[in-house]
């Protein structure tokens, strides 16, 4: 079987894209038109390739890379071997990032799974859908009546985009994907499976439990990333939104009516109750539980597989379940540490008489 090598990197980036790229000049002596053909970890990279390091988890490896060039911060610049071109500047992962979107900017977000562009056979858009021109539609999507979808955009196969929908200009909107009763804007990723726009989950208690109507949207704005198989429902009586230039990890269920603020980090397994809103700058870890009606202030931090159950002041660090200040929470932890200890301890005694 053959080695298929699934991204294949760019031409024409030199040491001295590198070093404009982090603001700095290259070190005395080295040839700035040399080409970089790729990037790889410090492990594996050659000659030829593009690394960074900024992590003292690995100054090993840094110590013995074979990389041509080698993004570093300024604690460990001295750990670069003579072969490997050190440019030293303040956040290398990020300046990284910049360049290995320049040499594999196929890897952004997904593109047709079909090869070609435009409509693919297949693919069933209805009479009555607004595209505009460079739409991409692959095989099995389905359009419904009404639905725009922007220049630029692709449409993977087998998504289904519903009646009504709008879609802006240069998204992505991966394969199996469904949404309805959304308006998204530019510049929009939608991974694979992902769900918007579906039922909130509404229900007037009872003996037997009367179905709420949800008839509010969804509305994502510019620049949003959403995870494979995450699911964001429509509101119920107000629409749930998503904030320009959130990012949503995998497997994240947004309830309805929530509304999410601007550049929010929502990592893989969290789940948001019903009218709750996250402010700007928000970033909630791992496996985080939410519950409805709260507010989560403005650059706070919610530590993975917590529990939030009352509201978050802005520019808090909260952490445990049920969730609360970090500093309150290592003391809980420690207090329970030695209690346990003392307890262990004194067990120990009572065996020994």
């Amino acid at each position: 079987m053959s080695d298929t090598q699934f991204f294949t990197p760019a031409t024409g980036l030199t040491f001295s894209d590198v070093a404009a790229a982090a603001g700095v000049a290259l070190p005395e002596g080295v040839e700035p038109g040399r080409p970089i053909t790729g990037a790889a970890p410090l492990e594996s990279a050659g000659p030829d390739d593009l690394a960074y390091m900024d992590n003292a988890r690995y100054g090993e490896a840094l110590s013995q890379t074979r990389a041509g060039i080698c993004l570093v911060g300024p604690r460990f610049a001295a750990r670069c071997p003579a072969e490997t071109v050190p440019v030293v500047c303040r956040d290398p992962y990020r300046v990284y990032a910049s360049l290995l979107g320049r040499l594999y900017a196929d890897a952004l977000q997904p593109g047709p799974q079909f090869g070609g562009r435009g409509l693919s056979p297949g693919a069933h858009v209805h009479p009555d859908a607004k595209l505009e021109d460079g739409v991409t539609v692959d095989p099995g999507a389905v359009i419904g009546p009404g639905a725009e979808i922007g220049a630029g955009t692709v449409v993977g196969p087998n998504a289904v985009i519903g009646p009504g929908v709008r879609i802006g200009r240069d998204c992505a909107i991966g394969a199996g994907t469904t949404l309805s009763h959304a308006l998204l804007g530019n510049r929009v990723i939608v991974h694979p499976g992902a769900r918007i726009g579906q039922d909130g989950f509404g229900f007037a208690m009872g003996a037997s439990h009367l179905k709420v109507p949800q008839v509010g949207r969804v509305i994502v704005q510019d620049d949003v990333e959403i995870g494979a198989n995450t699911t964001i429902d429509r509101g119920a009586s107000r629409d749930t939104v998503i904030g320009e230039g959130t990012k949503i990890d995998n497997l994240v269920q947004i309830a309805h009516n929530v509304v999410i603020g601007r550049h929010c980090v929502i990592v893989s397994g969290v789940g948001i109750s019903g009218s709750t809103t996250l402010e700007d700058y928000v970033v909630l870890g791992g496996q985080v539980g939410v519950v409805g009606h709260l507010r989560i202030g403005r650059g706070s931090q919610i530590a993975g597989s917590s529990n939030v159950n009352r509201d978050v002041p802005p520019g808090s660090r909260w952490g445990g379940t049920p969730a609360k200040p970090v500093r309150a929470w290592f003391r809980e932890l420690t207090t329970l540490a030695r209690l346990a200890e003392r307890s262990g301890h004194a067990a120990a005694e009572g065996d020994k008489d």
